[in-house]
């Protein structure tokens, strides 16, 4: 059965219906928002644009620029904390972001010198993320041997923790495991110390394999004499045949769960140590070559945050990440580069120093320190901006002599002139003659920096004169690469070079030497 009053159902009369629906849509949107401009879909289009011609192509990013990048994507928070734990039964302690307070110790030097390290551990705490509320030090011959600072300080120290609300508490120093453990019991917050400060901050930011497991070795070094049992309740009771049959009288605690940390701590340090060996291989490897070659080095070296990484990036184009702060850069980085007469040598960039640094990373990092003992010039780096250069320079020099680069030709490179005071410069000049002042950020000052660079790396020993012929183009480009050439004639028998080389070129070229 159908319906008589249905109309019969027709497609071209339904779409001719339609017209003008978008029209009549446009107008009453132009009625409410009170505007009678035409509407015309391609100047909407021309006047579409997208935020993203704005961003920089990802491909046109320097290797350094994406680490820094990928660093700042995650931020910590100030405020956002969670409750405080039982400190006095943390075994593994580990920086979070804390408000925290600094604590000094002044045994020697002036006020200046203690202000200034204290200044330095500010910014230490500050690049491992926490917020620095209050700063106290006192003047002592020594430090305290039971709580670093003395007993009636501890008391004025607690009454500031409270009054301020901070959760942890930095000593400028190395305490001994019960100068830290009297601290927290008594202060009832985290303590931490210089050297746990800077292992946290070289955790952060190791990103290499070699890295990673150099810090972790340096961390667990520290950590297995600072260990901090939970009492003989998590001890294995041993008693009956497992005490020798002794019975009734023998029972007692026997291996602490303290003890049994200290074993495994032990067994990741063996691990960790033979596969720093083994990478150890690989980068003796690589140096036997460039020796094998003759190719000289050049290392980067000087205290942390005075431009080591943006000056190899000025002088080489290397493009690694930089950052305004402590222990931007870890991993050891290498590039091959040329003299202005087309001698090849090689550019490292190696880890900064600090005031103390802690003996368990001049170990744990020795392999890459190599590096510096190894080259053939030092670069030492100086901060010219900084209230202390001549502290730096100390400082850095000490870590020299302790890993046998003292005998190393060393120019001191002083950066940072762009800010620096010209008082302070001139002074830096006067102590040390064979420098020169650059400005990494400016270019100011690379040109002779080169310079002297190419002037004072190693020479071709060996005279030679040969007459070479036209197919021996090779000998040609190597001597470019590796020698010396004084004059250089093209002639109809051959190329006549005269000039240096090292023992190993000059004894293929003696075949084709001028009598």
């Amino acid at each position: 059965m159908t319906n008589a009053n249905a109309r019969d159902f027709s497609l071209d009369t339904e779409l001719e219906e339609t017209v003008g629906w978008d029209e009549d849509e446009v107008l009453a949107v132009d009625e409410r928002d009170g505007s009678d401009d035409d509407h015309d879909d391609h100047d909407e289009v021309e006047d579409f644009t997208s935020g993203y011609a704005d961003e920089p192509d990802p491909e046109e990013l320097t290797t350094g620029e994406l680490d820094l990048a990928e660093r700042h994507e995650l931020r910590r928070v100030a405020g956002l904390r969670t409750d405080l734990e039982d400190i006095t039964e943390v075994e593994y302690r580990q920086l979070r972001l804390e408000r925290v307070v600094l604590v000094g110790v002044w045994t020697e030097g002036s006020v200046e010198d203690a202000e200034n390290s204290m200044a330095e551990l500010a910014l230490l705490a500050e690049t491992a993320g926490s917020e620095v509320l209050d700063a106290i030090y006192q003047r002592r011959q020594k430090p305290d041997p039971a709580t670093y600072i003395g007993r009636g300080k501890v008391e004025g120290l607690k009454e500031i923790v409270a009054a301020t609300g901070a959760d942890t508490v930095i000593c400028d120093g190395e305490l001994a495991p019960s100068q830290l453990r009297n601290l927290e019991d008594r202060l009832k917050v985290k303590v931490v110390d210089r050297t746990a400060l800077i292992l946290d901050i070289f955790a952060q930011h190791a990103k290499s394999k070699e890295g990673q497991a150099q810090v972790e070795l340096a961390q667990l070094t520290y950590l297995k004499q600072r260990l901090r049992g939970w009492g003989g309740n998590l001890s294995r009771q041993v008693g009956g045949r497992a005490a020798g049959g002794v019975g009734i009288g023998g029972r007692g605690p026997g291996e602490t769960k303290i003890e049994t940390d200290r074993r495994r701590i032990n067994t990741r340090i063996a691990k960790l140590r033979r596969e720093l060996r083994e990478m150890k291989g690989t980068r003796d490897t690589k140096r036997q070559e460039r020796r094998r070659h003759q190719v000289p080095a050049v290392a980067i070296a000087g205290y942390t945050n005075a431009g080591k990484s943006s000056l190899l990036n000025r002088l080489t184009g290397a493009g690694v990440l930089v950052e305004d702060a402590l222990f931007a850069t870890l991993d050891p980085t290498t590039r091959r580069t040329t003299t202005a007469d087309g001698r090849v040598y090689t550019m490292s960039d190696t880890v900064g120093f600090v005031r103390h640094l802690p003996h368990q990373l001049v170990e744990a990092f020795r392999s890459t320190l190599e590096e510096v003992a190894d080259a053939d010039l030092v670069l030492h780096v100086v901060d010219g901006s900084h209230p202390d250069p001549e502290g730096q320079i100390a400082a850095v020099r000490e870590v020299f002599a302790e890993i046998g680069a003292d005998q190393v030709p060393e120019l001191v490179v002083i950066n940072k002139a762009d800010a620096a005071d010209p008082m302070v410069l001139a002074r830096l000049q006067q102590r040390e003659p064979h420098c020169v002042v650059v400005s990494a950020k400016t270019g100011e000052g690379i040109a002779e920096a080169l310079g002297v660079v190419e002037g004072e790396l190693p020479r071709p020993g060996v005279e030679f004169s040969a007459l070479l012929p036209y197919e021996r183009g090779d000998l040609i480009n190597r001597l470019h690469q590796q020698g010396e050439i004084d004059s250089l004639e093209h002639t109809g028998d051959g190329t006549i070079v005269r000039g240096r080389a090292n023992e190993d070129l000059a004894g293929e070229l003696a075949a084709y030497a001028l009598v």
